[in-house]
């Protein structure tokens, strides 16, 4: 079944890193934690996974990732404290040096254009 199928509910939603398909339980198992520290870094507000008609939390693929480089600090002896703000420094990094490759490119093309 495709993302472009009809007759799937879901639509491509599954392939989107933003889409809340875990529930906590499956997401704690799928990184080897507990569903305490997802509420601790959710109170940390390093992530904040959706909630579910019945109130549950549901996390994406994407906050999943987020929550393991966490997890990693932690075990690596960091508070959570400063494990959350070290992922949040890191991202924001991230975002900033893919929009400054962008402005790169965009600035590029444009030198590109007026040379011919």
């Amino acid at each position: 079944m495709t993302a472009d199928n009809p007759t799937n509910p879901l639509g491509g939603l599954l392939d989107d890193d933003n889409f809340p398909a875990y529930t906590m339980g499956r997401a704690a198992e799928m990184l080897g934690t507990t569903q305490g520290f997802l509420r601790a870094i959710g109170e940390a507000r390093l992530i904040t996974p959706l909630r579910s008609a019945g109130g549950h939390r549901r996390y994406s693929r994407y906050q999943l990732r987020i929550a393991a480089r966490a997890r990693e600090l932690v075990d690596q002896g960091t508070p959570i404290e400063a494990a959350c703000r070290i992922v949040i420094l890191e991202d924001q990094l991230e975002e900033a040096q893919r929009l400054n490759a962008e402005h790169r490119r965009a600035a590029g093309s444009a030198d590109s254009g007026a040379a011919a």
